[in-house]
């Protein structure tokens, strides 16, 4: 197998380790947040996130509808402490309407996902659902590694050199 090859592999199966992703909101200050929230995918690998609208980043997201997100090798995994293999998306938020039919089935994937918890916040009506829709990407597997993701689909990679630097 071709090191592209490798690389394509360990990004397609990489966020089934996770739960929950690392988020970067900004206020309309210009204030940074950084926090995490649970998540769920769409086919079209859009990532739903479900937050309290209490929450620092879900009232950054209603002001400022771009985040950062981050899949990160968890420290115990990693060979190398300064190259984590990690996946980076930079998305654009659009609130999820309560109660529409998109809302009842991605909670309905949640409650699919993470149990009898999602029972308890669908009757929590602060809680929110937002759509974080990738506009680009990259995967990182190591120290020379980087790979842009393809912001058409985000099925395929390109290696990043010194030529292509983003």
């Amino acid at each position: 197998m071709s090191q592209f090859e490798t690389a394509l592999t360990a990004y397609q199966g990489f966020t089934d380790q996770f739960l929950s992703v690392a988020i970067a909101t900004v206020s309309t200050d210009g204030i940074p947040n950084a926090s995490y929230a649970p998540f769920v995918f769409d086919e079209n690998k859009n990532i739903y996130i479900y937050v309290s609208g209490l929450a620092t980043h879900t009232q950054n997201l209603h002001a400022v509808p771009t985040v950062s997100v981050l899949f990160i090798e968890d420290e115990s995994q990693t060979k190398q402490i300064f190259a984590r293999r990690r996946l980076i998306f930079d998305c654009t938020a659009t609130l999820i309407e309560r109660d529409t039919d998109s809302w009842q089935q991605i909670v309905d994937r949640f409650e699919a996902r993470f149990g009898d918890i999602i029972q308890m916040l669908r009757e929590l009506p602060d809680f929110r659902i937002f759509k974080l829709t990738p506009n680009t990407g990259r995967f990182v597997i190591g120290f020379g590694a980087a790979y842009e993701v393809d912001p058409n689909g985000f099925a395929t990679l390109k290696h990043i050199t010194g030529e292509n630097r983003i």
